[in-house]
């Protein structure tokens, strides 16, 4: 096979051509990457995802204090909060990604706390 200036010229071209397509190929799947990290710094920055919680009581300050204290000695592995929702304080107990997670830890607790409820809440 006799390699002809016109092929070698043909051969040439196709090989920058191809360099090109791969280098422009590599510079999109960068500006992709480059877009999937942004999104995910600003999911870390702004959060309003739906989390799970547990919901133990809702009702009046003193009581909100001492469902609290009370479930944190039966249960010290789980931490609880105390939030107040104009006119009521309410005892709540974790963040859950999922709903199974939290229904999984609500059937844990339920011995203790029979009223104990799962609520989805925006963070």
């Amino acid at each position: 096979m006799t390699f002809t200036p016109e092929k070698l010229l043909f051969a040439a071209f196709l090989a920058f051509l191809l360099s090109i397509t791969n280098s422009y190929s590599q510079s999109e799947n960068e500006k992709i990457n480059n877009l999937i990290e942004q999104k995910r710094d600003f999911n870390k920055k702004n959060k309003n995802s739906i989390v799970y919680k547990i919901q133990l009581y809702n009702g009046n300050e003193a009581q909100a204090y001492k469902i609290k204290q009370n479930f944190n000695a039966a249960f010290p592995e789980y931490t609880t909060k105390i939030i107040y929702k104009s006119p009521e304080w309410k005892t709540q107990v974790g963040d859950y990604n999922t709903r199974i997670e939290a229904d999984r830890i609500l059937n844990i607790i339920k011995a203790k706390f029979s009223g104990a409820i799962v609520l989805e809440d925006k963070i």
